[in-house]
């Protein structure tokens, strides 16, 4: 009898970490800039000083890792979803986010993200730019959130879940013909 021995499988990307969440809230300066590039699939490709400092991780933690990396808990996924089909298509996009640091703090951004073109035209990447968010839009978003996530989790399942969450946020972006951009925009008085 022969025994074969096999090295185990190597990992192709490292063991997503889990973070706590604190509950305490950072903050950045106003005339900041959170920046940064993904690839197509959401790799991070480039963080910019700020972003470093306010998420808590280092360059090379960022560089290569899922912009996921920095998502909260209390984020609705359905959010996500919407964002993705927009910047997707080629469209921008304008959102709050809540972020969560490496030590569980979280921050609240107001992102403008948008797809990177080559020169034929073809989606090659993403670049996102993060300001300090208007607190009386905060005031607005953070129940709708906390909403739209209770409707997630209230579902049997992740897929009943995204698609009720969805539904109820369109229902919320309907009177602003649907936009996204409108709604966030209306947020903040333009």
């Amino acid at each position: 009898m022969v025994l074969t021995l096999s090295r185990p499988k190597e990992r192709t990307r490292p063991a997503r970490r889990v973070v706590t969440p604190t509950g305490r809230e950072r903050f950045f300066r106003e005339e900041d800039t959170i920046v940064s590039k993904t690839d197509v699939r959401g790799r991070i490709t480039y963080a910019n000083e700020v972003f470093i400092a306010v998420s808590d991780y280092s360059e090379a933690e960022l560089i290569g890792a899922p912009h996921s990396i920095v998502r909260h808990p209390a984020m609705p996924r359905c959010i996500f979803q919407l964002m993705w089909e927009e910047i997707a298509a080629g469209r921008e996009v304008f959102a709050f986010v809540v972020n969560l640091a490496k030590n569980g703090d979280h921050y609240w951004v107001f992102a403008h993200v948008c797809p990177t073109f080559d020169e034929g035209g073809r989606i090659i990447g993403y670049h996102s730019s993060r300001r300090v968010p208007s607190r009386p839009a905060l005031r607005e978003v953070e129940p709708l959130y906390r909403e739209l996530l209770a409707v997630e989790q209230a579902a049997p399942d992740r897929k009943a879940g995204l698609a009720a969450g969805r539904a109820r946020l369109d229902a919320v972006l309907e009177p602003y013909g649907g936009s996204a951009n409108a709604f966030a925009f209306a947020l903040l008085g333009f």
